[in-house]
């Protein structure tokens, strides 16, 4: 069987679905195909921690989530809300003094390069005020350096009595994934976009152009004839890539989450996102931390583990779920496939609350008895930097969107907005070349990579 189309577009996760809105219904194209193997936005696009924030130690990154904060206010406010965006910020938490400085460094040159100025609090009367509910529009952007004990305890008392400084980024926040990429698909699929269940095995060539697509479909091959083909694979973004003989310079890297009933009320329900920004150990008593030692197969569990352990409330009403996150395990960037099912960590719960208890002491009240948790997660599919791939590929007709690593719900929007400037030869907003697909080919950007630093992932 055979079809025509002006796009094809495979996968339909979000940064698939946000490209096939931006075509059909900002752009005007007819005849889009949105081709997905399972069920769209149900691969990894439904793992998300569904935050979002312009706090990035780049100025590239800076701008494309600045972007695309400005594109799910308007979604918002176009759709009353129907995404449950909110704007608390993220909390990020410290016992080390030298913090301090690195903070305000950082912080500095993050309003430099447009996430807003920061302002310090050092005295207990400051006029600090933590986050509001979900009307961001009432919210201030830039960041908040509380320095002052009292003014901590009195707005976050339930953080450590260790904590010296507390860092309040607030052009951050949560939204409904589900709902943001059920409204992009809902209106796609009313432009005109069809969606197509199947594989994608070939890519079809003409003069160095793209001429088609074969999709193995339930019971059929489905042969697409089109000029313009978009991987937006996700996690298969390596392989896809391949069927256009692309090496594609992406890794996986698997991150797990867990969500559980706080009936003690330990996270506050009005709770930024929060985050513990020094190493910890896991609070073993003498006698367990001897066990793990005694045995080579658990004593990683006696060593520090590294900072970044972060947790958030989840719902609205009376839900008491929360939200745990830690990615504690070390990655290989040689690792390129996925695999599915998830290879699930029994133990990830269990460290991941006492990593989180070193930051909220009130935790330690479920170690005796862990309460039940649900345990999922999802691949970060990463460049060697952390910057995503958004552009026209060697082939002439083929694009990708991906490598959106952990912040592919927030970046989704503007991401796919600027695939569609290319893909339509509009004007390219300055951001377009730190992400354009070729960037690699420059020896001097290289070069650059063995020096990069801080890549922003949580």
């Amino acid at each position: 069987m055979g079809i025509t189309a002006n796009a094809v577009i495979c996968g339909a996760g979000i940064a698939g679905v946000a490209t096939a809105y931006q075509l059909a219904v900002r752009k005007g194209w007819r005849n889009v195909v949105l081709v997905e193997a399972g069920d769209p936005l149900a691969l990894t696009s439904d793992k998300s921690t569904e935050c979002y924030r312009n706090w990035w130690p780049d100025r590239a990154m800076v701008a494309l989530m600045n972007r695309s904060i400005e594109l799910l206010e308007a979604l918002a406010i176009a759709s009353g809300n129907r995404i449950r965006l909110n704007r608390r910020g993220y909390l990020y938490a410290t016992a080390d003094e030298r913090r301090v400085a690195q903070w305000r460094e950082q912080a500095e040159r993050a309003a430099h390069y447009g996430a807003g100025s920061l302002r310090v609090h050092e005295r207990a009367d400051a006029d600090y005020q933590p986050s509001a509910g979900h009307d961001w529009r009432e919210a201030p952007d830039g960041a908040d350096l509380l320095l002052d004990p009292d003014l901590i305890r009195r707005h976050f008392p339930e953080l450590s009595p260790d904590t010296v400084a507390v860092l309040h980024p607030r052009r951050c926040g949560w939204l409904s994934a589900q709902q943001l990429g059920a409204l992009l698909l809902e209106a796609a699929r009313s432009a005109g976009v069809t969606l197509v269940r199947g594989q994608v095995i070939a890519v079809e060539r003409q003069g160095g152009c793209v001429s088609g697509v074969t999709v193995a479909a339930p019971g059929e091959t489905l042969l697409i004839a089109t000029p313009c083909f978009v991987n937006a694979a996700g996690p298969h973004l390596a392989a896809v890539g391949e069927l256009l003989g692309i090496e594609l310079p992406v890794h996986n890297q698997l991150h797990l989450k867990a969500a559980f009933g706080d009936y003690l009320g330990v996270v506050p329900r009005n709770a930024p996102l929060l985050i513990w920004s020094d190493s910890v150990e896991l609070g073993w008593s003498e006698q367990e931390k001897a066990d793990l030692l005694a045995d080579p197969a658990t004593a990683w569990l006696a060593d520090r583990f590294p900072a970044g352990v972060h947790c958030r409330p989840e719902g609205e009403g009376g839900s008491q779920q929360v939200l745990l996150l830690w990615d504690y395990h070390s990655h290989d960037q040689a690792a390129r496939a996925a695999r599915f099912p998830l290879p699930l960590d029994d133990n990830f719960f269990e460290i991941a609350l006492r990593g989180m208890a070193v930051m909220l002491p009130g935790l330690r009240q479920y170690l005796h008895r862990l309460p039940r948790a649900y345990l999922d997660g999802g691949y970060y599919t990463c460049t060697p930097e952390n910057r995503p791939l958004i552009g026209p590929l060697p082939v002439t007709g083929a694009y990708v969107i991906g490598a959106l690593a952990g912040y592919g719900i927030m970046a989704a929007c503007a991401a796919a907005e600027l695939l569609a400037a290319h893909m339509t030869g509009d004007h390219l907003p300055e951001y377009a070349t730190a992400f354009h697909p070729g960037r690699y080919d420059d020896p001097t950007y290289r070069a650059q990579l063995a020096q990069w630093g801080d890549t922003g992932q949580l």
